[in-house]
């Protein structure tokens, strides 16, 4: 069948709003609701443009269960799109509770609703929760889970629950693992928006380390667009990865972003590394590509510049969006240190 009335939990936020405005354009039957906390990264100016006719926003926790159940029976969505998640990885060293309770309470929230009423549910899921992978390995759906920091261990919990429900009581469950995703509409607690706005503004670049962490780069429209396929054709069970193709050293890519800037790089400063940071992330992605009929369609360099050109473009989105929400992530975690390095 298609799935095409969707309850897309954390839809205000990053990947979330990507995925509601793409699965809208896929088809001119698709009706959302964004099931959304709106915490510090999420927004209603991310779900701007909207069919309001085929689009609703409704405010709410994942872990709330009673109101999870509720709203699902009010809307009757053929399928769940599970986003929300906690992300920062430096937040999840300091608190891991707030990890747990949103990335696995959450997700069992929704595992339940799901199955008390007969619908389908893709979890979004990451490459983290693989760990370190040693050059040229590439993880695969049977590749050991191996997370090195509490967000990737709340994710990898998460992925497991939803496997167990599938084998316990049959549920209708994809896992879809993307890697590191970047475009619009992405809060600065991440390396390439917070490295693009302090760039710009002439402050310094805070590099973890030697900065020669590998992550693998995916467009949030190619991931909008993997999602979707994942939903209309994964079968029960599956374990899809999307992948860009485009590895990076994040001080490449924060020079990359120097240029694009038109910066100094006499901004960039390497700092303490964090603990247990992992060096390389990689996904096989073969089996998806070809059971999903999908692929990447931007270039990293080419998206890259974008990106830059969109943050330039849209500085009343940063205003609103994401200087707020920064300087709420700093004070809250960081206090006064300006020794900040981002998550990736």
């Amino acid at each position: 069948m298609a799935y095409e009335r969707l309850f897309v939990t954390g839809g205000a936020g990053f990947i979330g709003s990507a995925f509601v405005h793409n699965a809208l354009a896929a088809s001119p039957d698709a009706h959302v609701l964004t099931y959304d906390a709106l915490t510090y990264a999420g927004h209603e100016l991310n779900l701007e443009g909207a069919d309001p006719a085929r689009h609703r926003l409704v405010v709410g926790d994942v872990t709330d269960a009673q109101a999870v159940h509720a709203a699902i029976e009010a809307f009757a969505p053929e399928a769940v799109v599970h986003v929300a998640a906690e992300t920062h990885v430096d937040k999840s060293l300091q608190d891991p509770y707030v990890f747990l309770r949103t990335n696995v309470t959450g997700t069992q929230v929704l595992l339940d609703a799901c199955h008390a009423h007969g619908i389908r549910m893709l979890l979004v899921s990451t490459d983290e929760v693989y760990g370190d992978l040693p050059h040229p390995e590439r993880a695969t759906p049977e590749t050991h889970l191996r997370p090195s920091n509490a967000y990737a261990a709340s994710k990898a919990a998460a992925d497991l629950l939803a496997l167990v429900a599938v084998k316990t009581r049959d549920q209708d469950v994809i896992l879809v693992r993307c890697t590191n995703n970047y475009g619009p509409r992405q809060l600065p607690e991440k390396l390439i928006p917070l490295m693009i706005l302090r760039a710009a503004a002439g402050e310094s670049l805070p590099v973890y380390g030697d900065g020669r962490q590998e992550r693998e780069w995916l467009h949030v429209e190619d991931c909008a667009r993997g999602l979707w396929r994942a939903l209309q054709a994964g079968q029960a069970g599956a374990v899809h990865h999307l992948a860009g193709g485009a590895h990076r050293a994040n001080l490449d890519v924060v020079r990359a972003i120097v240029d694009g800037v038109g910066a100094d790089a006499a901004q960039i400063t390497h700092v303490a590394d964090r603990p247990a940071h992992d060096r390389r992330y990689a996904l096989d992605d073969h089996a998806s590509r070809e059971a999903l009929a999908w692929a990447p369609r931007v270039a990293f360099d080419d998206g890259l510049a974008a990106t830059i050109e969109w943050y330039q473009a849209n500085e009343a989105w940063c205003r609103a969006v994401a200087s707020e929400a920064l300087a709420a992530f700093l004070a809250r975690n960081y206090g006064n240190r300006t020794e900040l390095g981002p998550s990736a």
